[in-house]
């Protein structure tokens, strides 16, 4: 199985809580394997709302290109857990961030992941440069970080 390269929590700027729902368990009583896709989306809308980058009508600037996910232990529905997310790297027209989802009740990592993020244009559905100002404003957030 493929190692997935999480760093330490320290390294991990952005947290943010999330709940999940008692209908995001799966028939075995876990959470359903999409749903933390879900959380590392959610954890996503939170870091480009706070960098105000956000498209007017509320679009990422970019799409998802790829996502390992190492599922650590098994979630449950219905339970207050903290992402933890930091941009890695930076190149001409993707980015790569990582996440780690913990439960908050036990401390528990549920998962670990990394995703490869493309930067869009919607109109000619292709991949593009970055925007400068995302560049620069995601540079800005992980220095301080």
């Amino acid at each position: 199985m493929e190692s997935i390269d999480v760093p330490p929590d320290d390294r991990l700027g952005t947290r943010i809580e999330l709940v999940t729902r008692w209908s995001d368990e799966d028939n075995q009583s876990v959470l359903n394997n999409a749903v933390y896709l879900t959380l590392l989306e959610e954890a996503r809308l939170y870091y480009f709302r706070s960098l105000k980058l956000m498209e007017p009508e509320g679009a990422f600037p970019f799409v998802l290109a790829q996502c390992n996910v190492k599922f650590a232990a098994p979630g449950r529905g219905g339970e207050r857990v903290e992402v933890r997310l930091a941009t890695m790297h930076i190149g001409n027209t993707s980015f790569e961030q990582a996440y780690r989802v913990r439960s908050l009740g036990d401390g528990v990592v549920w998962c670990e992941a990394r995703a490869r993020l493309v930067a869009w244009d919607k109109v000619r559905r292709a991949k593009q440069p970055i925007d400068p100002r995302l560049r620069a404003a995601v540079e800005a957030l992980e220095r301080r970080g």
